[in-house]
This record gives structure tokens, sequence and C-alpha cells, in this order.
């Protein structure tokens, strides 16, 4: 089994919980692959520059002077901290964005109704397999940023969550897949502000009934849309679960 984590914002902002996880996801004896979005140091640091962030519907637009600090941030500092960390547990990481060893390519956003800028679109030939298979049979761990490119010299911001569904189904065609989503919530809850109420198993049709009946909404939808393509693609499991609870089973496993 290959198990592969994606890590976002509230982790990555957090310096005492993101070495926490890493100490946790050090432990995991399975081969393993993480994927790392950028939090919000990326705001932080553009507005300390002088650089104005652009968001529309909670995605940034991406203009060259935002490309440049996001890349030196998520390739960067926040991709080779966590490299750093990990080989401190004795993991021994291999800090890559999607231009190292061609890893994963893109394809520039088209523009409709919004000009994302130098945002990256990803399909089923983006992620090369095989290239992440090798790293993985010579016993290292892959920890993937969001930065893609298109193999024209052009670098590309693309969503961590993307990136991690589009590596494991790739990958599913090697190994049975396991795909955690860690966030900062222990599951999917039928109330958001009560942990008891974790839904600790979810398939496709009960989760269109719990849409229908509105218990799961708004910012849940499309993270559990894309969860549910992941398994019609190939990959056996995808949970959701909290960042510091990934050895236990309090969790939302969908199937």
């Amino acid at each position: 089994m290959l198990k592969i984590y994606k890590i976002g914002g509230g982790i990555i902002d957090n310096q005492v919980e993101l070495s926490d996880f890493l100490h946790l996801f050090s432990q995991e004896k399975s081969p393993k692959i993480l994927v790392h979005g950028g939090g919000k140091g990326a705001s932080k640091l553009l507005q300390q520059l002088g650089i104005e962030p652009k968001m529309v519907d909670g995605r940034r637009i991406t203009d060259q002077e935002t490309l440049n600090v996001v890349t030196g941030l998520y390739a960067g500092n926040i991709n080779k901290s966590i490299v750093a960390q990990l080989q401190k547990f004795n993991i021994n990481a291999l800090g890559l964005s999607g231009a190292d060893a061609n890893c994963i390519t893109a394809t520039k956003r088209p523009v409709h109704t919004i000009d994302y800028g130098f945002v990256g679109d990803l399909d089923e030939k983006s992620v090369d397999a095989a290239r992440l298979q090798s790293f993985i049979e010579s016993n290292l761990t892959p920890v993937l940023c969001a930065i893609t490119h298109d193999k024209k010299g052009n670098l590309y911001n693309t969503n961590a969550d993307t990136i991690a569904s589009q590596v494991a189904i790739a990958l599913s065609k090697f190994y049975q897949v396991e795909l955690n989503f860690c966030f900062d919530k222990v599951g999917v809850l039928r109330d958001i502000n009560d942990d008891s109420s974790l839904i600790s198993s979810i398939n496709n049709k009960e989760y269109q009934q719990l849409k229908a009946d509105k218990i799961i909404f708004e910012g849940m939808i499309p993270k559990l849309d894309n969860a549910f393509e992941v398994i019609a693609a190939g990959v056996k499991q995808v949970n959701l679960v909290h960042a510091l609870n990934i050895h236990t089973e309090t969790k939302t496993v969908l199937c």
C-alpha cells in the first residue's frame, strides 16, 4: 500500500503542529508521498513586498510578480524546511516541484471570465508515475510542492489538492493507493461545530443524499466531489482526517 498525505494551510502555518505532523508521518512504515500547499505565508510575504494579493472565490490570481514569490516560498522555503525536518526524523525525503525530474506537467488555465494568470491545470497525463515510482523504489520519500511546469520553460501555481489527487490516480497503476487529505477537522461532520458528529464512512450514494439534505454543504462539497472522482479513477481509499490523527481510526473514510 502506498500512502499519500496532503497537508494545507492550517498545518503549514503552525510550526509546532507541522513538526508534530511530520513526526507522525515519519512513523508511517508504508511507502509514502507528501504533498503540501503554501498556507497563508504567501499573502503575508506578498504584502511585505508591497504586492497586493488577489483572490477570486478563494483562488489566487497569479501574475508574474506573485509567481516569483510563491515559487520561492512553496518550492523553496516551505519545501526545503519540510525536507530538512523529515531528515531529522530519519526519512530520506526528496523535495520536488513538478519541474524537477519532469514529475508533473501542467497546462495554463484558459481564460474564460477570469484570467488566473500563471495557474496550471492537470489532466490524466500530467504525472510521470514511473518517475515517482523510481524514487519510491529507491527508498526516497517524495515531498511535492504546489508548483508545476509546462516543458516550455514556464512555471505554474497549481492547486495542491489537485496535485495529490492526480498523483494518487497515476500511481494506482503501480500500487494500491490510500490518499489522505489532512486538515484541521477530525473528518466530515454532521455539525461543523461538533467533533462528536463525525461521519466515519461515506459511499457516493450516501454522499449525494447528505448533499441533498444540506448536511454537507459549501466548502466541503468541492473536496468531496474531487475525492469521489479519485475513487472512481482507481484509488483504493480516500480519507479525510485531522493532521494529528493520521494513526488513529478517527477519520472519515470514503469508499
